[in-house]
């Protein structure tokens, strides 16, 4: 609906404004909710300190980034624009800080059906708020209150349905405890976020608003799905694996039973997205969004990789090498920056027939530079937690040469339609039945597990 009803620079603003949201949300945190998943008890105390922590640094960055708005400003074209749709926009920041404790003590005991409800009833209503603002012509302001509000809602609910309240008392003695770990990882996490929005920063600059809005649908809604798979493989499988860390044997099991679980479910979703997005994009948002649809998928080809290396940090994490974390990260992010000094001076190419094709070069350097540290971080992964590399190929093989039997089957079926939505219905019943009965007539007992853990049965 938004997508319809809103312009191109409706989205390229917000789009602009996404890129601070997302440093200010991880200098927020600090790495602190990964090292509260890695220790095998925190205590009342603990948690509570973070959650002050949390807090406080969040009124500063808010703070901060309302009086560099116009400075933000000047960097996008000057579009001042921008001046109060960011001081808005960051309150983001408080409600998301709100919630960092609460979603971090149900995924420490890997229950994730209250996040997931939380999740749910945010978008819900933020799209009711949306919706509504943009018929009512408020352009901009719609994407604000719609972020707004769901973050308000994911806070509350979060909040009156849990039992956990804080102590009112700070501990610097716990908040050093976890400095070590939490440094480390949130500098690889700002290294990481650093190399996924750089790219909105210097379209936005380079090229123009219009560009930027382009990109940032392609990339919201790749996004979308690469940030729900990683968010799961990342917060949910630390405590099983960090339990079992001093035990070699039991490790490296339970390394090839993710590796399973994670293949089953991320080589279908992705390349199977990529392969129906042409109708998916004009189904859900008409022929405007055309020139996103090259980047959305090459976006989600590459969301594969950032998949598997969240996935490997995992291991590593659970181990306690966040030094090691940190110095992949360093390697990623200095091939993704070698990849885009290569790709800069064609940024602002266009044609008629493809107005971001500068931006789809810049994305291919991207997906290869994804594809070339994927290698090093399995190697790291491979020497570190004792599993070979024929193990990784035999875990996730199968499904990849599953999904590449079934998408041909699935394009060919829907070819015969005209209709998007009958395209879409066709190709992902056809798609997901015979997935589902291939692994069944193969016995496959990770797709037990998986329908296992939606049901929310703890299957590790």
């Amino acid at each position: 609906m938004l997508a319809r009803v809103l312009s191109t620079d409706d989205f390229g603003l917000v789009g602009a404004l996404l890129v601070f949201q997302a440093f200010g949300t991880l200098l927020v945190d600090s790495g602190f909710s990964y090292a509260l998943l890695q220790r095998r008890s925190p205590t009342r105390l603990d948690y509570s300190t973070v959650l002050w922590f949390n807090l406080a640094v969040s009124l500063v960055i808010y703070a901060i980034l309302c009086v560099a708005a116009p400075v933000i400003a000047g960097w996008f074209q000057g579009d001042m624009r921008l001046v109060p749709l960011a001081r808005v926009m960051f309150l983001c920041l408080v409600l998301n800080a709100a919630g960092i404790v609460q979603t971090n003590r149900l995924m420490k005991a890997m229950d994730v059906r209250m996040v997931a409800a939380s999740n749910a009833l945010g978008l819900t209503l933020g799209a009711v708020a949306g919706i509504w603002l943009a018929l009512a012509g408020y352009g901009a302001w719609a994407l604000v209150w719609q972020s707004v509000t769901i973050s308000a809602v994911k806070a509350l609910v979060l909040w009156t349905s849990s039992r956990w309240r804080p102590v009112m008392r700070f501990s610097w003695k716990s908040l050093r405890s976890f400095a070590g770990l939490g440094s480390k990882m949130m500098l690889s996490s700002f290294l990481n976020t650093l190399f996924q929005k750089i790219y909105a920063f210097v379209i936005g600059n380079r090229v123009s608003i219009t560009a930027l809005a382009y990109y940032t649908q392609g990339d919201k809604w790749s996004t979308m799905g690469v940030a729900s798979l990683s968010q799961v493989f990342t917060s949910s499988f630390v405590p099983p694996l960090s339990a079992v860390q001093n035990d070699r044997e039991r490790f490296a099991a339970m390394v090839s039973k993710i590796n399973r679980f994670t293949a089953y479910v991320l080589f279908p979703a992705l390349l199977g997205l990529m392969a129906i997005a042409t109708p998916l994009f004009h189904a859900l948002f008409g022929e405007k969004w055309d020139p996103s649809i090259v980047l959305f998928q090459i976006l989600l080809l590459r969301g594969i990789f950032t998949v598997l290396n969240s996935l490997y940090n995992n291991y590593l994490l659970a181990l306690g090498h966040g030094g090691t974390i940190f110095r992949l990260e360093v390697v990623r992010d200095g091939a993704a920056l070698i990849a885009l000094a290569v790709c800069f001076p064609f940024m602002s190419l266009s044609t008629p027939e493809s107005p971001v094709q500068g931006i789809e070069i810049l994305l291919w350097g991207q997906l290869a530079a994804s594809f070339v540290t994927w290698i090093v971080s399995l190697a790291s992964v491979i020497k570190l937690t004792g599993v070979g590399l024929g193990r990784f190929v035999a875990d996730i093989f199968p499904y990849v040469a599953q999904t590449a039997l079934i998408i041909p089957i699935m394009l060919f079926a829907a070819s015969f339609f005209s209709n998007d939505w009958l395209k879409l219905a066709v190709g992902i019943s056809l798609a997901l039945g015979i997935y589902i009965g291939l692994n069944y007539v193969l016995r496959s007992k990770v797709q037990k597990d998986v329908l296992s853990y939606i049901r929310g049965k703890n299957v590790f």
